[in-house]
């Protein structure tokens, strides 16, 4: 269900195949990248499994990406073939010079009541309409299927390769601890251009369950009416999201069918568990654990979540989880070190970027080992607790964010001399951004022209929730900026 529309399993598959047959027509190679310029919506699950079903691996992109990172997105995975809608497909047109490798565009009409729109933008492109779809059925699960992008330690965004047999193991892992079957209402808030909304869409459509695909959480008492209206059982949180709703009267709302709520990307404030807990407590809370580059990785049990209401749990069954130190000594209970992780859910690597990939995939007696770059730390009984991340890589609202990509962004400011950005504690986003910027002479910039700025040009959860002003910024003799004095107030 989507926009008030009810789709049938059925209705959805004959569309995926259609618009499969129609990108194989046109001469889509196995592995070749193509990109998903829409919103959650019945037309993005359609283009995702008819680009799976043609061979292609999907690398989605929402409807209110900015073209900045539109075009990086698209230029560095060599995407040839677009999907979009007709007011994506005016923005691409737009920028159709900077994009380097696309060569088609296919605008897929809103309903699915017709084929899909072709642009051609090399008509010199190969066409092989003899290739048949069941070509794909004899791939390996190991061949790749999707590209997350997701920021790394350069500022710049980093495709995470994930193979169908990722997805899958993720797929029935969660399905198998949150017990969903056929009968589940699942309700999606979250972008399918990350792994924790995309594992709503897949976790659904694994079991049969009905799936709702809002495009986004922005009207907290609309949702709570979808819930109540839909008969809503099971239903994916990040911290801002719970936090909004546990500042309403969530006993007053008739949630009977609510049968759990997840929580990833970010620990919950104990506060919020609290009042989840109190409001709703026949609603089971599981509190995971996981990162794009092994979609999920740990659940704790919902009846551990008031004696270990900071703990995101333990390992999940088929994968190992354990701590080891610099030198990647597995470490023992009450020891701080980096969690690594080892099973069927861990990534291919980041497409086109060995070295990277190199510092984070180790190799194991049998498989690959994620060193996941988070430290943690664990208690006699085995539960996990996060303690903080290695590098400037930060979480905030539920996303990865580099810091120093907004430092790069803001020194683009005409009238900015310098910017840091660091990360302060906060306990419902986990980490809130601020901004320290020193003004070129004779410049006046206000706190709100340099925010305006930012919602031009950063995604909304990259846009700094504080921004300071500095005549000079504490350096070291070498004239690194001092960035842990920059975390106190009142410079």
């Amino acid at each position: 269900m989507c926009d008030g529309r009810h789709w049938t399993y059925k209705t959805l598959e004959n569309a995926a195949n259609e618009l499969a047959e129609v990108l194989i027509s046109q001469g889509l190679q196995k592995n070749d990248r193509v990109g998903i310029f829409l919103d959650n919506s019945a037309e993005a699950v359609v283009s995702i499994f008819s680009i799976l079903k043609a061979g292609g691996i999907f690398v989605v992109l929402g409807g209110n990406t900015k073209p900045p990172r539109f075009i990086s997105v698209l230029n560095d995975c060599a995407a040839t073939v677009l999907i979009t809608d007709s007011a994506g497909a005016k923005i691409v047109d737009e920028r159709c010079k900077d994009l380097q490798h696309l060569k088609h565009i296919y605008v897929i009409p809103a309903g699915l009541q017709a084929p899909p729109e072709h642009v051609s933008l090399n008509s010199n492109l190969t066409r092989d309409s003899e290739k048949q779809l069941s070509s794909s059925d004899t791939w390996s699960k190991v061949e790749p299927a999707a590209l997350i992008y997701t920021s790394g330690s350069t500022g710049e965004a980093k495709g995470v390769l994930l193979s169908h047999q990722n997805i899958y193991f993720s797929t029935f892992t969660i399905a198998r601890y949150l017990s969903n079957s056929s009968q589940d209402v699942i309700l999606n808030v979250l972008p399918l251009s990350h792994t924790y909304g995309l594992t709503q869409l897949m976790t659904a459509f694994y079991v049969g369950a009905t799936l709702i695909l809002e495009r986004t959480f922005s009207k907290p008492r609309e949702i709570l009416n979808i819930l109540v209206r839909e008969r809503v059982s099971g239903f994916a949180l990040i911290p801002p999201v719970a936090k909004a709703l546990s500042d309403l009267h969530l006993a007053g709302y008739h949630l009977s069918a609510l049968r759990y709520i997840t929580n990833a990307a970010a620990p919950l404030p104990v506060p919020i568990i609290r009042k989840f807990r109190q409001s709703l407590p026949r609603v089971q809370l599981f509190a995971m654990y996981g990162l794009t580059e092994c979609m999920r990785a740990s659940f704790l049990p919902p009846d551990q979540i008031d004696i270990r209401p900071t703990s995101i749990g333990r390992g999940l069954p088929d994968q190992q989880m354990y701590i080891v130190d610099q030198q990647g000594a597995r470490l023992g209970p009450g020891a701080t070190g980096e969690l690594v992780v080892k099973g069927p859910n861990v990534m291919l690597g980041y497409w086109n970027r060995p070295h990277e990939t190199a510092q984070v995939l180790k190799e194991g007696a049998s498989e690959k080992l994620l060193y996941t770059g988070d430290l943690f730390t664990m208690d006699e009984e085995g539960f996990l607790y996060f303690v903080g991340r290695k590098d400037d890589i930060i979480k905030t609202c539920g996303e990865k964010v580099s810091l120093l990509h907004i430092e790069e962004i803001l020194c683009h400011l005409e009238g900015i001399a310098e910017a840091a950005v660091v990360s302060v504690p906060d306990t419902v986003l986990g980490n809130a951004i601020k901004a320290v910027v020193r003004l070129k002479d004779n410049v006046a910039l206000s706190r709100r022209e340099i925010l305006r700025y930012c919602a031009k040009n950063l995604q909304p959860f990259e846009i700094p929730t504080r921004v300071e002003f500095c005549t000079a910024f504490p350096k070291t003799p070498n004239g690194k900026i001092q960035k842990y004095k920059l975390t106190r107030n009142n410079l």
